[in-house]
């Protein structure tokens, strides 16, 4: 791994420009000569590893690791590190750094395979630079998981400011002759009480910049936080409301083109050949394409390109799965449970003795459930503007993955990873989706093919039959109850798993025997990451058998998830909180039902009751109840708009949500047939936050989610006694 040297792990202080630049954990060596012409020309290239710099007339611009989508993690890392450095959040400017080898995120890989190693000072380099190694062999530079402020944040940002607040005392101590613990600093400025001297930081950037960097810096202690723990306010809301915010599909390019673009509905099949005659009349029609796995045409216009598109008649190949239809899917599902019967398929956990003490309870309970194809549904359509020149191709775009996106271009165009560039601009909702590289690589192809900058923008439509889908799935349960009621025996099967591994898992409770298994089903269509990964769908299998437990049971469900948590004081905090903020226990009016479920996820615990009135023609949330401890609330606010912002899209997919397949195309195409929920049918949503560990932060982006479909499903049993063992609830009639 060559040498490291002392510099190798916070990174660089250049000077360039008369600014000083801290870098943290970029990579062994010195990067001065890499990093300046990046980050003094401050033109807005984006992505991973935590930055600082700090010019001549006082602004700190926080040079951060990850895409912003909607979610803050701009501005929560750039709080972050102001707050280490002791900076005027006012004076703070925040950047994307590049996306360039150099900031692969070793913060994120060291979060992920191990959160709590803490090593001394003299191992730090070593540690930090295995897990930059293991980044860099993954092209990890990447915004999802809920990782952000838990991973790049609390090991990043923080050090970076931490740093940079060590080097400018330490400069400013050997320009005064005074000692460095006698230096204070708040709101950018450096102060020795006793001599009366005084300076921005501004004026000590250059010298600073010549400090060493220290390796392990000393951060706060949370009662020394200024602006952590605050609601500080986000700096990208502003030019989102005035509408200069710049999103990946508003790239303008000197020559530019727009695509449009259609790819066999049937995945796997390719397009054998195309009638475009009347296309080629059209006004504005420059090429007509056919790419192999897609047709593109190419207009002056977006609008131009689609109506032509619209008139082409195409012929595709022979697919696996174009016989497939959504009975198939489940039938599927349901003869591969069926071979692998109670004990069978791989092992996942197996403590004690399920079976056997299933085959001795007093009573048995099981069920099966089973969720949909759900598609991402992001409001920005998906788009990339791409120019391929002399060797090199330039991509304008938003994308969750920089780095993975540049590496796949690349492979695609035959060209070196260093010839391809990336400017990443904001997302307009991502939850996973644009964490995949499918939708660049096009727009390379097309733009290499057409000799001239193109931007494609894929419709609704075809973001609709060719997303990358949460996979379907079917779970099936068996519990047993003793004597007394005592949940003691679990046992679960369920088909797939994809991320993250612990998903189907239920250490939070206590059951002694419990045995979870699962079984791969082939299946044609793509899949992806959706919002919570796999909790999505395993928090409503676990949470809705929960309660048909607890029915059995006789006992009421807050009850038995309490007995199951008895010996978690922090999971039943957050329980108890939901459970009191709902009152919970107390009358409802006919035809309307309480539901409760806890799901600890993504390193926070999060529990929601929802509140449902059924008297109507189908069922109206009213009142969702969240109570969320991540930890601790960097920024209170940003915390509490991701819980809501999950409950929507939760809510969402539990009424509405599914994509099936007939022939083995998409049946869905828009808004019409993938219903999104509407303004009018929003509940009121109250959060409140627990800091119940201030060391070990977790993720807030995506544990919002996975509590709200059992929650509402559970009021549904409750209002009914009707369950739920299939989502979307659309497909239910309660009358």
């Amino acid at each position: 791994m060559g040498k490291w040297s002392r510099r190798a792990f916070i990174g660089a202080g250049v000077v360039a420009g008369g600014a000083l630049v801290v870098g943290i954990a970029v990579r062994p060596g010195n990067p001065t000569d890499e990093l300046k012409p990046l980050l003094a020309k401050g033109d807005g290239e984006e992505l991973i590893n935590a930055w600082v710099k700090v010019d001549a007339n006082n602004k700190v611009t926080a040079i951060v690791p990850h895409a912003e989508m909607g979610q803050g993690a701009h501005s929560v890392l750039a709080q972050m590190l102001a707050d280490e450095m002791d900076v005027d959040w006012e004076a703070v400017d925040i950047l994307e750094a590049p996306a360039i080898p150099a900031y692969v995120g070793a913060d994120l890989g060291r979060e992920f395979i191990a959160p709590t190693l803490e090593v001394p000072k003299v191992l730090e380099p070593t540690v930090q630079g295995a897990f930059l190694s293991l980044a860099n062999m993954m092209d990890l530079q990447i915004t999802g998981g809920s990782f952000s402020i838990r991973g790049s944040g609390q090991r990043g940002m923080r050090t970076a400011g931490a740093a940079a607040r060590e080097m400018l005392v330490a400069a400013a101590a050997e320009k005064w002759n005074v000692p460095a613990a006698e230096i204070t600093t708040s709101n950018s400025i450096l102060t020795h009480k006793s001599s009366g001297k005084s300076a921005t930081y501004g004026e000590f950037a250059a010298a600073a910049a010549t400090q060493d960097l220290p390796v392990k810096p000393r951060r706060k202690k949370v009662e020394e936080f200024t602006l952590m723990g605050k609601p500080m306010p986000r700096k990208d809301i502003p030019s989102k409301v005035n509408g200069t915010a710049g999103f990946g599909i508003d790239a303008q390019v000197e020559g530019m083109k727009y695509a449009a673009v259609k790819a066999a509905p049937v995945v796997g099949a390719t397009v054998e050949k195309i009638d475009a005659s009347k296309a080629k009349t059209m006004p504005g029609v420059l090429q007509i394409l056919n790419m192999g796995d897609f047709v593109a045409v190419v207009a002056d216009g977006y609008w131009q390109a689609q109506k032509a598109l619209g008139t082409i008649e195409a012929t595709y190949s022979e697919a696996e799965g174009q016989n497939l239809d959504q009975g198939d899917v489940f039938a599927r599902y349901a003869k591969a449970l069926d071979e692998v019967g109670s004990d069978g398929g791989d092992v996942e956990t197996d403590e004690g003795d399920a079976i056997g003490t299933f085959a001795e309870a007093s009573k048995k309970v099981t069920a099966e459930y089973k969720v949909p194809f759900l598609a991402h549904a992001t409001m920005e359509p998906m788009n990339c503007t791409a120019s391929v020149k002399d060797g090199r191709c330039d991509l304008w775009m938003g994308t969750q993955s920089p780095l993975g996106t540049r590496r796949d271009v690349a492979k695609a165009l035959g060209l070196d990873e260093d010839n391809v560039s990336l400017q990443n601009a904001y997302l307009g909702g991502g939850f996973g989706r644009r964490a995949s590289s499918d939708v660049p690589v096009m727009a390379a192809r097309i733009a290499k093919a057409t000799g001239y900058p193109v931007k494609m923008i894929w419709s609704r439509e075809e973001d609709t039959a060719q997303d990358l889908y949460r996979p379907s799935a079917t779970s099936r349960f068996e519990a047993g109850l003793d004597d007394k009621g005592k949940l003691v025996s679990w046992n679960n099967v369920h088909t797939h798993l994809f991320d993250p591994q612990e998903a189907p898992q239920v250490p939070h409770y206590a059951i002694a025997n419990h045995l979870i298994r699962k079984v791969d089903v082939p299946m044609h269509l793509r899949f992806g990451p959706w919002r919570s990964v796999d909790h999505s769908q395993q928090a409503w299998f676990i949470e809705s058998f929960i309660d048909e437990i607890a029915v059995e049971a006789g006992k009421d469900p807050l009850e038995l998830r309490r007995e199951l948590l008895a010996r978690s004081p922090r999971h039943l905090a957050v329980l108890n909180k939901a459970a009191e903020m709902s009152n919970w226990g107390s009358a409802m009016p006919r035809g309307h039902g309480r539901g409760i479920a806890f799901v600890p996820s993504f390193g926070s615990v999060v529990a929601q009751v929802a509140e449902v009135d059924m008297t109507g023609t189908k069922p109206r949330v009213t009142k969702v109840y969240c109570c969320a401890d991540v930890g601790f609330a960097m920024n209170p606010d940003g915390v509490a708009a991701q819980m809501e912002s999950a409950i929507v899209y939760g809510l969402t997919a539990a009424l509405y949500g599914e994509i099936s397949i007939k022939d083995g195309a998409v049946q869905q195409s828009n808004f019409h047939d993938y219903e999104m929920l509407r303004i009018n049918e929003m509940p009121d949503v109250e959060v409140t936050l627990i800091n119940g560990d201030h060391e070990r932060l977790g993720g807030a982006g995506e544990p919002g989610l996975p509590p709200l479909a059992p929650a509402v499903t559970n009021a549904v049993f409750a209002a009914t006694g009707k369950r739920v063992r299939e989502l979307p609830l659309s497909k239910h009639s309660f009358a």
